[in-house]
């Protein structure tokens, strides 16, 4: 069981950390037509928006109420007026989400009274979905963000089935966690329709953000699930959870429709896909597909040959800790030893990861904890990159931020297909740092050569 620590430092230095507005600003745009409204400055919005593009490589739908310090000292109402009146005019969009920001928070806004009469004096926006997220960005991380949000849309829009009767066994909601690439959630799309299921994700960022053209330009998000759609999920028979923080999210589907939830903190891996496969076998009354059983033998194969290079290993991580736990625990699994762990927040995942310790921190944190153990391998976002550089060691991206590589939003870890992908491209990094920095070379063998006959002659 891993310590949880929280550092101590006055001041974050190479942030791992992202705030919680930009979390649940992310999880609007997995709603079809969305505008996410971030209510406060335009600087807290224009880094997330500039952190989203980078990372996605595409054209990201965010607004905000743009405080200044006099609106901020005397309250926001005209200017969350404004910005609702102006994104319907302009953007049509199907639904506005909402999400707080530090200074916001700090004067108190009353943000939900403000819609409220938003809709009383203006009837055109009365039947606009809007949704509010209370996110401070000086408390909790991205995790807390989304986690918040999507418990707050599932509150908000989910309508309560009349009658349990009516539940179609054959429908299934699936709640991702933050942590999910479009990639993950078009591989996780397919394996549950391959059970004869039909999924509605809640976020859909696989149907939004997963790089597609569409025919015309739209200001809004360009896909995802629909309000409609939303509305309509209390009627699936079961509920199915990513990560541990998911959970609120499917204890508010519960206490809304009474439909039964199961929480997978873990979709990396062999064991865990086992697990996952028996439960889809379970509620569809199907035998698993034989793609699927091939599909595991190819990634115990896979485990196999990885292991000879992953195994010994000290490992570095720094994530979220859904993402932690799950790329963490399958490298532990692979055989190797995690030496220095950091994250951004608190989750009770955090005291099972395999390791003997955990610190909240940074990436200086990060790399000071890798130098110190002499681990020989980092995994965290892009922003570890010169980290690895300064330690000499292999480098392996994942999570938000990655701008320095292309295809961020299709790097795919969970299932068979999604855990061999992750094990081949960090085998491949170790065998590529070993060929640079280890292989043989006519200038070693000439050094070996000449230390040779040194000794020889002595």
């Amino acid at each position: 069981m891993a310590k949880v620590t929280l550092g101590k430092k006055a001041c974050s230095v190479n942030p791992l950390k992202m705030s919680q507005p930009i979390g649940g600003a992310l999880a609007f745009m997995g709603l079809r037509g969305a505008m996410p409204l971030l209510h406060g400055s335009q600087g807290c919005t224009s880094f997330g928006l500039v952190l989203f593009v980078r990372h996605f490589k595409e054209a990201i739908p965010l607004q905000t109420t743009a405080m200044s310090e006099v609106a901020t000292v005397l309250g926001g109402y005209e200017n969350v007026e404004q910005a609702i009146l102006n994104i319907h005019k302009r953007a049509k969009p199907e639904i506005i989400g909402i999400c707080s920001t530090g200074v916001t928070e700090t004067k108190g806004d009353d943000v939900e009274g403000f819609i409220k009469l938003v809709r009383e004096n203006h009837p055109e926006v009365k039947d606009l979905p809007i949704v509010y997220v209370s996110t401070p960005d000086f408390k909790d991380a991205f995790q807390d963000g989304w986690e918040k949000t999507v418990a707050r849309i599932v509150d908000v829009l989910v309508e309560a089935p009349k009658t349990q009767t009516r539940r179609d066994p054959a429908r299934v909601n699936v709640l991702p966690g933050c942590h999910m690439t479009p990639g993950d959630i078009d591989e996780l799309r397919t394996i549950i329709e391959d059970f004869g299921l039909e999924p509605a994700f809640l976020p859909d960022l696989g149907g939004s953000l997963d790089g597609h053209i569409p025919d015309e330009f739209t200001p809004t998000t360009i896909g995802g699930i629909g309000v409609e759609d939303v509305a309509a999920m209390g009627y699936a028979s079961w509920t199915i959870a990513i990560g541990a923080q998911m959970r609120r999210a499917a204890e508010a589907m519960q206490r809304k429709t009474g439909m039964p939830f199961r929480v997978f903190e873990r979709l990396c891996g062999l064991a865990p896909n086992d697990e996952f496969m028996a439960f889809l076998s379970e509620i569809s009354g199907r035998p698993v597909p034989l793609k699927y059983r091939r599909q595991r033998g190819q990634l115990v194969d896979a485990m196999l040959d990885g292991h000879f290079h992953i195994g010994g290993r000290k490992l570095a991580i720094g994530a979220e800790p859904d993402l932690l736990y799950d790329v963490g625990s399958l490298l532990h699994e692979m055989g190797a030893h995690i030496d220095a762990a950091v994250t951004t927040t608190q989750s009770p995942v955090l005291e099972r990861l395999p390791a003997e310790d955990v610190l909240i921190g940074d990436l200086e944190d990060l790399e000071k904890l890798a130098g110190d153990k002499g681990c020989d391998l980092l995994v965290t976002h892009s922003h570890g990159r010169q980290a690895a550089t300064r330690l000499n060691i292999p480098f392996y991206r994942v999570g938000i931020p990655m701008f320095d590589r292309l295809g961020a939003g299709h790097q795919t870890t969970v299932g068979y297909r999604g855990t061999r992908t992750l094990i081949f491209s960090v085998s491949n990094l170790i065998i590529e740092d070993h060929e640079n920095n280890h292989e043989p070379t006519p200038e070693t063998w000439r050094d070996g050569g000449h230390a040779a006959n040194s000794v020889i002659a002595h």
